[in-house]
This record gives C-alpha cells, structure tokens and sequence, in this order.
C-alpha cells in the first residue's frame, strides 16, 4: 500500500506488459482510431472492475513505451477519461482509477442451501440455528487455545484427535448404546463423509451395489453412487426395512436409520432389527447405521443403537449436524475391526484429518456437559414446536393422521382424502407462500396422486410461525 492508502501500482506484481495486455488491441488499431480505441479500453477496463477504483496507473511516458504509441496519445487518454470522471489526476502524485467509478467487481458466488423465501418453511431437515450455544461455544474456544500446544497444531491423527475420539465413545456408549472403542472412531466432516468413506472402501473390496430404503434419504443414493455403487431400492413396512426383500435383492450392504426412518418416522421394531442382525451374520454383510437424530425422542427414552448388538457387522456414523450445525461439518463413524485399517487409510488420503481447533472444542464441551444440556435445551423446545404443529393439523385438517414415532426434526402427515389430488393441493400451497415437501420426493415408488402425504419439518419454525403457517395453508387448500 502507499501512504495515501490506494492500491499500489498493479505493474509491480505482474510486469507490465502482462497487466496491461487488455490494452493492446488499441494500440493495434488504425493510427486514427487509435486514440479512440485507447479511451474505450481504458473506460471499459474500469466499468468492468479490471481497473479497481484506487489502482495507480502508470505515467503516460511507461505506458506510451509499454504499448509502443505516442505518449501524446496515452496523455491525451488520461485528460479525456479524467475530464469523464473514471479517472483522477493528482499534481505530482500521478494518475488513478476515480472511486466514483464503480466497477463491476468480481462476486463470489454463495451456493449453499437456502430458504426458498417462502411466508412459512416446512421444508424437513434443518435444526433451529438460532439455539446454537454460541456463548458455550465461545468460552470453549477460548479455552482450547490457551491449552492447545504449538504441535497439536500440526497434521492430526486422521481419525481424529484422540481427546475427541475419546470423548465421543463415551458420550455415544452413554447416550446410544453404542459399542465404541476409541481406537474404532473416526472423525469425519458428516454423515456425508462417513458415507462416501464407506464407500471408496468397499468399491475396492469389490462390492458394486448397497441397498437403501424406500422411501429414504435421496442423499443415500447419490452419496453411494459418487463411489461407484448402485442403490437398490427395498421397501418397509410397519416394522421397518422388509428384510425379505433384503434377501431377495442379493445386496451384502445395506444403509439403514432404525432409530428413526427418514422419512417415514418410524422406529425399527426390536423383531426387525434382529431380522437385519441375522440377515447380516448369515452373509457376512455390513449394516450402516445412519443415527441422523437419534437424540431427540419425545414420549420416551431413545432407542439404542444398532450397533451395539453387533459391532462387527454394523457400522454407525452420525454428526453434530441435527444437534448443533451443519456448518460446523463434523461427525463420526464407527467401523467394525474388519474395515478399520482400510477406512484410516482412505480417510488420511482424502483430507489429512478434519481441522484441530474444532475438534478441540467440540471435545471440551462434550467434556464439560455443555453438549448433554445444549441437547436438553434443543429437545425441549423441538417437543414443543411438534405438539404445536399436531394441534394446529388437527384444528385446521380434521382427520389428518401424524404418522412415526414422536421423535427427531419432522413429522409425516396424511390429509383426509377429500384435500386430494396431490398435485392441485401443492399448487394452491405454493402460490399461498408455504413450503412443504411431499412424501413422493422421497421414494421410487410415490403413493397415489389422490392422498396428500407431507413430510413437515419443524424444528426450525416457531410455534407462533407454525401455527400462522397450517392456518394459511388450510385457508389456501380449503375444498370447495
């Protein structure tokens, strides 16, 4: 910078000829249409945010030798853009980009996810990101780097740091019946990782396809497919995953959320998953256990994990990602002994471990008890916000059922028959401003067009909000 606190001469750092290479054509233009050409480059290059509002230009003697013109032509240039406003000249002090010409500067574009902007969002999937423990977070981040020694910020194990590792075993063993080994946990950036991991490994072990549910997470399938696997879809019924179909699809790999199915809600029954647990024995095949919410069960205690029944044939992976953020991108996986080695080695390779800090801090909070009570918080105000939502459906859509076990983020709702068909009730809930999903979104086999079957979320929307939100949406959908 110079003094004056403008950009410095944009020469310096690329040569000349190179920074003003955008010049050249009007150097080679007709010798009477030279000077024209030149103004035009000039104020095209600022209009365009080339030449940012502060940037030196080069004196009309450097620029007249870079571009092998007359310096009458480049000083004749100068004085006209000046004149125009794109330029500023300074006694002296030479010439540069006026800020009162505003560029184009290049944007960064933001592709993540967002709100579609409608009045009310029901759309599934998103944690109320305002209960974030920013203050707990906060502290903890402070802590970390005052204890972190200067190694521990070098390259981590690539499980993970051994701190997290081991606090993650005990807050899993404690909370989800887990079987965790600390040697066995690998920190990873999501369940989106962890599946991608799981992958890559069994694609080099010769499996070419992985059964998931249906209707299930479409993420599942396009995770898998990204490693070279196929999905195969296989149904449910009351009880969870139809292991019949299992057995007849001829997989040796299936993706599971037995706690509590996305999206259908529903808690595998203990029938069932002792049917997925043989199933798995009798041909030497892996379950993965996707434990998206499994936290957040309201009319009792969660169901254990899966894995904790068969660790040697149930991988389970989750993350922080319903609990606390999905930006923060951090989670686990556990894996039988079997695939250890070969995941550590595919996982060091892809990114040389998830960032230090983070894991440090997520680690003390788990420590400290401030992850159990920041989950204590989220469940209760989640309950609230799903008995708000199943008062209001019965208010506003008599005979409405909620369907799945009173747990996690969402809720599955079927309208009574005379809201159909789908298609005209979702016209009429758009153009109200109210985003839903329907189940069909989810599943290969969508239901018939005349039962309205949505997934609502919930977790994200105030119970004011979600009242206002079914009262338009009954309004707007109202039969006629």
């Amino acid at each position: 910078m110079t003094s004056s606190g403008t950009n410095p001469d944009p020469l310096a750092a690329a040569g000349r000829a190179g920074a003003w290479e955008m010049l050249l054509p009007a150097a080679s233009a007709p010798p009477r249409a030279r000077g024209r050409a030149l103004q035009a480059a000039l104020r095209e290059a600022v209009r365009t945010g080339r030449l940012a509002p502060g940037t030196r230009l080069p004196s009309s003697r450097e620029l007249a030798a870079d571009l092998g013109v007359s310096r009458g032509l480049v000083t004749e240039a100068y004085e006209q853009l000046t004149a125009e406003g794109y330029l500023r000249s300074d006694r002296g002090a030479g010439t540069w980009v006026g800020v009162a010409a505003r560029g184009a500067l290049p944007r960064a574009r933001d592709l993540a996810p967002r709100s579609p902007g409608a009045a009310v969002d029901f759309l599934p999937g998103t944690p109320d990101l305002s209960l974030f423990p920013r203050a707990a977070w906060s502290a903890a981040q402070r802590g970390v780097l005052a204890e972190l020694p200067h190694h521990a910020l070098g390259y981590p194990d690539p499980r993970g740091l051994p701190r997290l590792r081991t606090a993650l075993a005990g807050l899993l063993t404690r909370r989800r019946g887990v079987a965790a080994d600390p040697e066995r946990v690998v920190v990873v950036s999501g369940v989106a990782q962890a599946a991608t991991l799981l992958g890559i490994v069994l694609h080099a072990r010769g499996v070419r396809a992985v059964g998931v549910e249906d209707p299930g997470s479409p993420d599942h399938e396009a995770l898998y497919a990204s490693a070279g696997l196929d999905a195969v879809p296989l149904p449910l019924d009351g009880d969870g995953l139809d292991t019949g179909a299992l057995r007849a699809s001829g997989v040796r790999v299936v993706v599971t959320t037995p706690a509590h199915q996305f999206p259908s809600g529903i808690a595998y029954s203990a029938r069932r998953r002792a049917e997925l647990l043989e199933w798995a024995r009798a041909v030497d095949g892996l379950v993965v256990e996707d434990d998206y919410d499994g936290d957040f069960r309201y009319d009792r205690a969660p169901v254990g994990a899966l894995q904790g029944l068969d660790p040697e044939h149930v991988a389970y992976t989750g993350s922080v990602s319903k609990s606390l953020a999905p930006g923060l991108r951090l989670g686990w996986l556990l894996v039988p002994a079997s695939l250890a080695e070969e995941v550590v080695t595919r996982k060091r390779t892809m990114d040389l471990g998830n960032p230090v800090v983070d894991q440090a801090v997520l680690a003390r909070l788990v420590e400290r008890g401030d992850y159990d009570r920041h989950l204590r918080r989220c469940g209760r105000a989640y309950r609230e916000r799903r008995d708000v939502l199943v008062a209001a459906l019965a208010e506003h859509f008599p005979g409405t059922r909620v369907s799945g076990v009173a747990a996690g983020l969402h809720a599955i709702a079927t309208l009574p028959g005379r809201h159909g068909p789908a298609d005209r009730f979702l016209a009429a809930t758009e153009a109200a401003g109210i985003a839903v999903r329907p189940l069909s979104s989810y599943t290969r086999t969508p239901p018939p067009d005349d039962v309205v079957r949505l997934v609502l979320g919930y977790a994200h929307v105030s119970p004011t909000r979600i009242r206002e939100g079914i009262h338009t949406l009954a309004t707007a959908t109202s039969p006629t």
